[in-house]
């Protein structure tokens, strides 16, 4: 697959690395469906992948999309909000979960994910990850949703165990404006067995 250098080109990189067939994905933040057709394919017919928005239009283009990529069968796409994961998912079950932090995509600006429901929403994802699961995160920010969400949510990345787990925080040097990060977490298993081999993305 080809990829391309932007936030969320690096993001498939890194699930493409990790995510085998069979294998069960979460798209926490479904947006218009493009994370979970991707997902989707990586987890071939035999996979699963639970899909959640807490917008009304996004769950119709997701379920929509998945319908035009031939996914539908593996997918379930649900109206709530990322916090409640834990409601739909048991922990040590996912292979990989899935964040977008910020806007819809081509949606109103006025319209954005906030830390008080962002970090419970990460929180339960990380206990939904199997040993060697993976989370990727692409927290955009700046214009109408400002700046608050971004600081909560890189300050309480440095707060998760390093003892479970392994964060990589990444930022574009030389890109103007507000470039959205790039983040990547390594479950438990990964961090116990030492970083050298790894595949990053």
């Amino acid at each position: 697959m080809d990829f391309p250098l932007n936030t969320l080109g690096l993001a498939h990189r890194f699930l493409a690395a990790h995510i085998r067939p069979g294998a069960f994905c979460v798209d926490a933040t479904a947006g218009k469906g493009r994370d979970t057709v991707f997902l989707a394919k990586l987890a071939g017919p035999q996979g699963r992948v639970l899909a959640m928005d807490i917008q009304p239009q996004a769950v119709e283009a997701t379920k929509a999309l998945i319908q035009t990529e031939g996914v539908a069968d593996r997918v379930e796409v649900v109206l709530d909000s990322h916090s409640n994961l834990s409601r739909y998912a048991s922990p040590g079950t996912a292979d990989a979960v899935v964040f977008n932090f910020g806007w819809l995509p081509g949606g109103s600006h006025q319209i954005f994910t906030r830390a008080q429901t962002s970090i419970p929403a990460i929180t339960q994802g990380l206990e939904l990850l199997k040993p060697d699961g993976v989370m990727s995160l692409c927290i955009y920010y700046g214009r109408d949703c400002g700046y608050e969400e971004r600081d909560a949510l890189l300050e309480f990345l440095e707060t998760i165990d390093d003892r479970r787990f392994t964060v990589l925080v990444s930022r574009f040097a030389n890109r103007p404006n507000d470039p959205p990060i790039p983040v990547f977490i390594w479950g438990p298993q990964a961090k116990a067995g030492g970083k050298e081999g790894l595949p990053l993305l």
